[in-house]
């Protein structure tokens, strides 16, 4: 018999290298190794700094660190109410099968129920056929009309000045 036994938790400060160590994995599976250029120092930030700007899930399985969710807190204008948002899901793929990805999102759910959020909401690349199929038998709903519009450093610079 195979154990198949995880845990959950928020993640601590110590996790900090873990958690990169997984987003570059993430990174490779999505084919953007070349945009992962955070670091320790920078993760450390946004998740225990002065301003916290995001949270995070570690996925355990026989002490070691095997999946991670990283979330934060969004607004619905329409709603007048917050909305969580997940940036990044992933589970390493030997861990696959064994239910982490499903408890991190039923946490994660768990958290946007407590927090009385009107949204939970996340992307998904639309080649990602099996992360489709998992998030649809879920009750997840694709939003295909909304198109993602994004600026980076260099391009809102430029329009700030």
């Amino acid at each position: 018999m195979t154990d198949t036994s995880f845990t959950l938790r928020a993640a601590a400060a110590s996790d900090v290298p873990e958690i990169l160590r997984l987003i570059h994995a993430l990174a490779v599976y999505e084919k953007l190794e070349d945009q992962a250029v955070g670091t320790d120092a920078m993760l450390r930030e946004a998740l225990f700094g002065k301003r916290p700007s995001c949270e995070a899930l570690i996925a355990e399985r026989n002490g070691r660190a095997v999946g991670f969710a990283l979330y934060f807190t969004t607004f619905s204008t329409f709603l007048c109410k917050p909305g969580l948002y997940l940036e990044d899901l992933f589970v390493e793929p030997e861990c696959r099968g064994l239910g982490i990805g499903k408890a991190l999102l039923q946490r994660l759910a768990a958290i946007a129920a407590e927090r009385d959020c009107g949204r939970f909401e996340w992307r998904v690349l639309d080649w990602n056929e099996p992360s489709i199929k998992f998030y649809e038998s879920l009750g997840a709903t694709l939003m295909p009309t909304w198109i993602l519009v994004r600026m980076t450093q260099r391009e809102f610079a430029l329009l700030a000045r």
